[in-house]
């Protein structure tokens, strides 16, 4: 593999703008990026991002796959990937990756991630959890898998919410190692010039 590759699924929790946050940071970078979009998310896009076209989102993208697509490239453990970020992570396609449910393209390319031992990274969305959904974070981390909420940092000064979504997917980004160079670091950026008298 010459150029690095992640895989960005978008399921149909409320937030779709982290997926589509997730697009535009690495659109910059010279990574290669593989989007699968589930069912359930088409329809909360219409819902949150009426005035972004399917065409629009997709063109973030280096390569789109159908979510009912079993057989495309990110469905192989052969295809060499960084590993898969799901932003967001409903609680049904959580239930279905920790439960080994290779239902749709989204869920077995999070699988083959998971048995390939590549970085799986949730960004899980649901208030409050009830016990299902705990047990479920529970079998994905040791599994290898990472639970990465999107929680707002309230240290950022924030401005909008566009920087609370920007700074939770930077965030999730970190854990495959790639650098967002705007992301703001606690004890970095924000207190150089705050030293002690």
């Amino acid at each position: 593999m010459t150029q690095q590759r992640i895989v960005i699924g978008i399921s149909g929790a409320t937030g779709f703008a982290y997926g589509i946050k997730a697009l535009t940071l690495l659109k910059p970078l010279n990574i290669q990026t593989h989007l699968v979009i589930s069912k359930a998310a088409h329809i909360t896009r219409a819902h949150e991002v009426p005035d972004l076209s399917l065409a629009q989102i997709a063109s973030l993208a280096d390569k789109v796959y159908p979510v009912n697509n079993i057989g495309a490239a990110i469905a192989s453990g052969s295809f060499k990937t960084m590993g898969m970020l799901i932003a967001p992570c409903s609680m049904r396609t959580l239930a279905a990756i920790a439960q080994g449910l290779s239902d749709n393209l989204l869920t077995r390319a999070a699988d083959v991630v998971l048995k390939e031992r590549r970085r799986l990274v949730l960004m899980v969305r649901e208030s409050p959890f009830n016990l299902a959904h705990l047990k479920n974070m529970e079998i994905i981390t040791l599994m290898g898998g990472v639970i990465c909420p999107p929680v707002p940092a309230l240290y950022q000064h924030i401005n909008s919410i566009d920087d609370i979504i920007t700074h939770s997917v930077a965030r999730a980004l970190d854990l495959f190692g790639i650098d967002i160079p705007t992301l703001p670091r606690w004890g970095e950026d924000l207190h150089l010039n705050n030293k002690p008298e």
